[in-house]
């Protein structure tokens, strides 16, 4: 796709569209050409905002990518504006057909095959950062682990120069719950899936003591994945004698664990050892447009390397969940995906909440009305390979290839889930301005537009607003491939150079809190 703006104010994304999507912002009784019609505007339409190209009843759908976004609420008039004012979501039955739009992936020819610089561990996970962690067990221990982190930051990391960072994991669960069940074994997955990030070297957890989440019945629930460890990496804060001790015990523990750490040096590593997680957070219309199907393009990129991408957010593929069904790879998976979405359905109506709430106040001003306008947006992240499998939040990725992990949309408990399933790196898209990072995953953020580009140049490591002056969706794709490859291999993306992300850590909880 090439746009350039003296062609046109406005697009037309396929010829079955009801709308047309402003470049810029059109002032009210302007006479627009669009796909071969001239439509005089009704009212002022901002930048990314929905013009209507004809007439649309009442209760008619709504098309933009040649998809059902919402069904007009009241009568519009071609040139008027198309929002939350005239369009909702309604009943829509969408056609799931499983595995029809399967397209098989050809690799790259080994001797053509690219590398990037990572940190192998010994059992073969690679990881783009080499880090030491300390985790909580429960809300207890939060600030137990973060004193560790900053005073080992300060007076033992400058020692151990191949020591990326250490990185203090805290969070606001781990007791008034119940002591066994879904609910805490998700959470001890995800804090195992922490531990045993490929970007980390070692990891020491943190107690109270009393919690409900005790870190013996961790350890054995998530043996296979921690490993066959003779003492368990644990402190106590009520055994070891209190906060100040347990401090002491902690930078004693962190500084017999550096040493081995730092004799993990980079190393060239084949691209299919990267599994990146598709992120994108303060969304805009133009999302869909740009940022996401660059995205999108650089995902098929690095499948066709033997890497793995894991698409998520499954509140913001709703309404789209259809156009993944048809690249199942196998009928098992479209159905996983669908009883993930039934899930939703049946758990958001318990909670008294509709699906289309998540669409944010930031999301309207920048042009989208409703879920499904949005995740028709969002599905374009995963590019357009066969999806080859779908997790549980937080379950280890072990699939290659394009997958998906069932996870809320909020990215820092999405991105949580992804890490613990194994990405060593995010690429995260925005429209409106999101300042994400992911202690120890670094993110990568795309700016589905040059004003906020421009606006935000400190924080967006990639414009893919370009693609509306020309650029076009490959060359912007390839860019980001090669950033991927560059921040993989130790390059400092812009949040992770501010030091961003040691407070987005936010397992889901999804029980009651007692």
């Amino acid at each position: 796709m090439l746009i350039t703006l003296h062609d046109t104010p406005a697009i037309q994304l396929h010829p079955a569209d009801d709308v047309a999507i402003a470049l810029t912002p059109l002032g009210s009784k302007r006479q627009i050409a669009i796909a071969g019609r001239s439509v005089q505007l009704r009212s002022d339409i901002g930048a990314g905002h929905k013009v209507a190209l004809r007439p649309i009843e009442p209760g008619q759908p709504v098309r933009r990518y040649g998809q059902v976004i919402g069904f007009a609420t009241q009568p519009i008039a071609a040139g008027e504006h198309v929002h939350t004012q005239n369009m909702a979501v309604g009943d829509m039955q969408l056609d799931y057909q499983i595995g029809v739009d399967v397209r098989p992936v050809t690799l790259v020819p080994p001797e053509e095959r690219r590398t990037f610089l990572g940190y192998r561990r010994p059992d073969g996970r690679v990881g783009t950062r080499n880090t030491l962690v300390i985790i909580t067990t429960v809300n207890c221990s939060a600030h137990v682990v973060r004193q560790i982190g900053a005073r080992a930051r300060a007076e033992l990391l400058p020692k151990f120069p191949n020591v990326t960072d250490i990185v203090a994991i805290a969070h606001k669960s781990g007791c008034a719950s119940r002591s066994s069940g879904y609910e805490i074994e998700m959470l001890r997955r995800t804090l195992a899936g922490f531990a045993r990030s490929p970007n980390v070297a070692d990891y020491l957890f943190v107690g109270l003591g009393c919690e409900t989440n005790q870190f013996e019945d961790l350890f054995l629930s998530q043996r296979a994945r921690l490993g066959d460890v003779q003492l368990p990496p644990y402190i106590g804060i009520q055994d070891t004698g209190g906060v100040a001790a347990t401090i002491d015990e902690g930078l004693r523990e962190i500084a017999a664990r550096l040493p081995r750490a730092n004799e993990c040096r980079r190393e060239e590593v084949p691209l299919s050892e990267l599994n990146l997680a598709l992120q994108c957070g303060g969304s805009d219309s133009f999302s869909g447009v740009t940022a996401n199907p660059a995205l999108g393009y650089a995902v098929d990129l690095l499948v066709a390397q033997g890497g793995t991408a894991v698409l998520s957010e499954t509140p913001e593929i709703y309404g789209a969940e259809h156009m993944l069904t048809r690249r199942a790879a196998s009928r098992a998976v479209g159905e996983k995906l669908l009883e993930r979405v039934h899930w939703w359905e049946e758990y958001t109506a318990r909670e008294g909440f509709e699906i289309d709430n998540n669409p944010s106040h930031g999301n309207k001003a920048g042009g989208l009305t409703t879920i499904y306008e949005k995740s028709l947006g969002a599905v374009a992240k995963g590019g357009s390979t066969p999806l080859q499998a779908v997790y549980e939040y937080a379950e280890p990725v072990t699939e290659r290839g394009l997958v998906f992990m069932d996870t809320p949309g909020y990215d820092p408990v999405s991105a949580t889930g992804q890490v613990a399933g194994g990405c060593n790196l995010i690429a995260f898209t925005t429209g409106r301005g999101s300042c994400f990072g992911f202690k120890p995953v670094p993110s990568i953020k795309i700016a589905t537009n040059s004003v906020t580009y421009e606006r935000m140049r400190g924080d967006m490591d990639i414009n893919a607003g370009t693609i509306l002056t020309g650029a076009g969706v490959e060359s912007v794709g390839r860019e980001i491939f090669e950033k991927l490859i560059a921040v993989a291999s130790g390059e400092a993306s812009l949040s992770e150079a501010q030091g961003i992300g040691e407070e987005e850590f936010n397992p889901w909880m999804i029980g009651a809190t007692m």
